[in-house]
């Protein structure tokens, strides 16, 4: 299923059709909440991409683990409309469950799936990922079923409260999800450029014999990456899940996709590069459904990729790949 929504419109505002500009402004507070949720997911892709050369077309299915075990937080402490504690604890407990739940299932598949394929074929590992990703839909399916879950997040969170921009109103829920998504994104981008954890993984990402050579534990350096990404894309599963209040064993194979796009248009490899691709990928996405259709958004961002990878290859922000000589 797409990511898309609209923003609200206060009571008794003037219809979306006679503000053009009104409308406008929905779409860019729709692309840049969408465009948080796929640059979350795709960092995932570009950190393990850059690690390990490997595309992991099973962190999209990590994103919905993630939303799954956010709804169960919320029925664990009584349901959406009877909670035993405090919304922002609430908040708070799905989000690290989320994160570390994803994150160590993210460990385990990397463990468990890929390592042992290191040193086979390209399409070992990538054939392999699609298996997993497969494996993980069927098994939710398997344990919950396939009926959709619903978050209720109108029951505990009032969509009410927010910010008011002349006729447009950006509810709590769209706001708490760019700033948490900034904020993790800069927390990310300081992990890899001020910490000893992210000097490993750059120097394994530039050469895995040369960094075992100088002491740095290989494995566990690959493993921490897998656990860092798919523990953003848990949380960005569960932030799905409060806006667009669904939740369902598929959901993640779409927001993957358009996830995997952002990272390639961005510049596969390239942290900057993933949330640039996930931005434009949310915007394109929310323009296209305001002022054209939602039956040709993925025409129109898939065409954006394509367009893309005709003028730029590595993407907005990639590196061209050095010619060895």
């Amino acid at each position: 299923m797409p990511l898309r929504f609209t923003a609200g419109v206060r009571a008794g505002g003037e219809p979306r059709s006679a503000l053009p500009m009104h409308t406008f402004f929905q779409q860019v507070v729709n692309g840049l909440t969408t465009g948080s949720l796929y640059a979350l997911i795709a960092l995932g892709y570009t950190m393990v991409y850059g690690v390990l050369k490997l595309l992991n077309f099973a962190h999209g299915d990590l994103y919905m683990i993630g939303a799954f075990i956010g709804y169960f937080v919320i029925q664990a402490f009584g349901g959406s409309s009877a909670l035993v504690i405090p919304v922002p604890l609430l908040l708070l407990v799905m989000f690290v469950a989320a994160g570390v739940g994803a994150g160590g299932l993210g460990v385990a598949i990397e463990r468990f799936a890929y390592r042992p394929l290191r040193q086979a074929p390209r399409i070992a590992p990538l054939i392999t990922a699609l298996g997993v990703s497969f494996f993980l839909q069927n098994a939710v399916l398997l344990l919950f079923g396939s009926q959709t879950r619903i978050y209720h997040t109108s029951d505990f969170i009032s969509f009410g409260t927010g910010i008011d921009l002349w006729s447009l109103h950006i509810d709590i829920v769209r706001i708490m999800v760019v700033v948490l998504s900034v904020v993790l994104m800069v927390a990310l981008r300081l992990i890899v450029t001020r910490t000893t954890l992210g000097k490993s993984m750059r120097a394994v990402a530039t050469d895995h014999e040369a960094a075992e050579m100088l002491g740095i534990d290989v494995n566990r350096t690959i493993a921490m990456t897998f656990f860092l990404g798919s523990a953003l894309a848990g949380v960005a599963g569960v932030m799905a899940g409060l806006v667009f209040n669904q939740v369902f064993n598929l959901m993640g194979f779409v927001a993957g996709l358009k996830a995997f796009t952002a990272a390639v248009v961005g510049g596969i490899g390239s942290i900057a590069g993933a949330v640039l691709g996930g931005m434009l990928i949310g915007l394109t996405e929310a323009f296209a459904t305001g002022y054209i259709s939602s039956t040709y958004t993925n025409l129109i961002v898939f065409g954006v990729l394509i367009a893309v990878m005709l003028v730029r290859p590595q993407g907005l922000l990639g590196r061209a790949p050095l010619q060895k000589v």
